[in-house]
């Protein structure tokens, strides 16, 4: 919806353009402000491009009127499009668009990637479910849509003519009962609606203003734009019998033509009410709504009076939209029957409607979602540009942070080396400090173990004997074996002898059975002492328990 209480509503019909300028009250009350009715210049049987003309026929009432740009809702000719009405089984919703699609494939003479197509559903009917379809090729609706955005406004809704004259019609006449039809005569084409309850038909004749124009510039050989001029001066129902005929040959003559063509158009309602009564099961028209350009021809609403045998009044499509003061009354009072398509516009901003379809191009539908989803994309750059800042304001604070944690550990691991040196040093000192502690102790230890050698060596003495030297014998830088020499007086050695074993022999035991030495004891051969002699001299060969280093 628009955030602002003015519209505007354009209707694009093939030879002419309205713009409407409307606001809108809180309530969802329009109020008609200004209107412009333009030509625009085609000549009626023209096949060219109508853009430049539409632009510039829209530009033109705009600044006529003092219409500036604004919300904008815009609504094609009903020849242009595809409608078809189509009744589905009773399906549930999620499987009825699937349904709406396939029926749209089925129903729409494009392939339905070339066109645009909306639907809407209108009410069930008999346990049947009655759907609008609406097409209409991508192109041409793409063409109309450019003029608009060619004058510097951009469309909300496409709709469709006769199904915003539709609204137009239910919002002023709530009071519709039975079947209404709506004949609305424009230049090209005649578009009908069937209006019953919550059932709606729509159809388009190719019988219209133009055929009346183009047949007067065949009757008199003249060209269409005199034909046209000729038309508007002096077109009129040729009703004959009670009634006066126009004075004058080419007024009457015209008056037939228009008869002719109106009898035609006619007979193709009849064929329209038979379909609509045939195969869309409605009833046969209480009542005639009259609108568009050709409608306003005089006695045309006797005429179809007279042939339809029921009431036929012209629309009315303001009776309960209020003008603004400053339009004349009698202008807007004979312009109304060209104001339906714009009032049905205008409701579509205002209030729920009835029919609410949208053939927008879908290169615009994207326009539009992208636009929509800008502040999004602008919120969310604003969002990484602060998460960005906030990024590198903390990455600076961080570095900043690291920088004087570096340094402050730079500065305690050079205060840390100074002490991790003097620990070296200190270790190298507890290094050689044990290594000399340790040569102490072994020295000691030695010292110790020799001690303990002496005071071993000197138990097992007999009494009597002394030593004289010891020599430590070598081995692998060891010292295992040692060689005793000794002297012990003569006479106490013969007493310490047994009879099984000499004084020699019983030093050896006692050596061999002191646990400072091994069994690896013997005595090493020494001449005997004589008769007379009165000293004794031994030599052991004496074996360690323990081997002692070689300091």
């Amino acid at each position: 919806m628009f955030n602002v209480n003015r519209v505007l509503a354009l209707d694009i019909g093939s030879c002419k353009v309205v713009l409407a300028e409307f606001s809108v009250s809180r309530s969802g009350t329009l109020e008609l402000m200004n209107y412009g009715i333009g030509p625009l210049g085609l000549p009626p049987d023209s096949d060219a491009d109508p853009s430049a003309y539409i632009i510039a026929s829209v530009r033109d009432m705009m600044r006529a009127r003092g219409i500036k740009p604004g919300a904008l809702l815009m609504s094609i000719s009903g020849q242009a499009v595809f409608p078809r009405f189509v009744k589905l089984p009773p399906v549930s919703r999620d499987k009825l668009l699937q349904i709406v699609q396939y029926e749209a494939e089925q129903n729409v003479p494009f392939p339905i990637n070339e066109v645009v197509w909306d639907y809407q559903l209108v009410g069930d009917a008999d346990g049947e479910t009655n759907v609008i379809l609406v097409a209409v090729k991508t192109e041409n609706v793409k063409t109309l849509t450019d003029c608009v955005l060619a004058l510097d406004m951009e469309p909300a809704i496409v709709d469709v003519a006769p199904m915003a004259l539709y609204n137009a019609v239910c919002y002023n006449y709530p009071e519709l009962t039975g079947c209404t039809m709506v004949l609305d005569i424009g230049a090209r084409a005649s578009n009908l609606l069937f209006i019953e309850n919550s059932r709606i038909f729509s159809r388009s004749i190719p019988v219209a203003g133009n055929t009346i124009t183009l047949e007067i510039a065949k009757e008199l050989g003249v060209q269409a734009d005199e034909a046209e001029r000729l038309k508007r001066e002096h077109a009129v129902v040729g009703l004959g019998g009670v009634y006066a005929g126009p004075d004058g040959e080419t007024a009457d003559l015209i008056s037939k033509v228009v008869r002719n063509v109106v009898t035609r158009l006619h007979a193709e309602v009849n064929r329209s009410i038979n379909f609509y009564r045939s195969q869309q099961g409605g009833s046969a028209p209480s009542a005639v709504l009259l609108a568009g350009g050709s409608s306003i021809v005089p006695h045309m609403d006797t005429f179809f009076r007279e042939k339809l045998k029921v009431d036929v009044k012209p629309l009315n499509p303001l009776l309960r939209v209020p003008v603004a003061g400053n339009l004349p009354v009698e202008s807007v009072a004979g312009d109304a029957h060209m104001l339906g398509q714009v009032v049905g516009l205008a409701l579509r901003r205002a209030l729920k409607c009835p029919v609410e379809i949208n053939l927008m191009p879908p290169d615009l539908v994207a326009t539009k979602a992208l636009r929509r989803r800008q502040p999004f994309f602008a919120l969310s750059a604003v969002g990484i540009s602060l998460v960005m800042l906030c990024w590198w304001v903390y990455t600076e604070r961080m570095t900043e942070v690291f920088r004087t944690r570096i340094e402050n550990v730079r500065i305690r691991a050079d205060s840390l080396s100074t002490v991790n040196a003097q620990l070296v040093e200190a270790l190298g000192e507890k290094s050689r400090s044990r290594a000399r502690l340790d040569s102490l102790v072994s020295i000691v230890g030695s010292r110790s173990g020799w001690i303990e050698i002496m005071a071993s060596l000197d138990a097992c003495l007999l009494d009597g004997m002394w030593i004289t030297s010891i020599r430590p014998v070598e081995s692998d830088g060891k010292v295992k074996q040692l060689v005793i020499k000794g002297l012990g007086f003569a006479d106490r050695m013969r007493a310490a002898e047994r009879p099984d074993a000499t004084a020699a022999e019983v030093l050896v035991e006692r050596i061999k059975a002191n646990a400072a030495f091994s069994a690896e004891t013997s005595i090493r051969p020494a001449p005997a002492p004589g008769a007379d002699s009165a000293i004794w001299e031994f030599e052991v060969l004496v074996g360690l328990r323990d081997s002692l280093a070689v300091r």
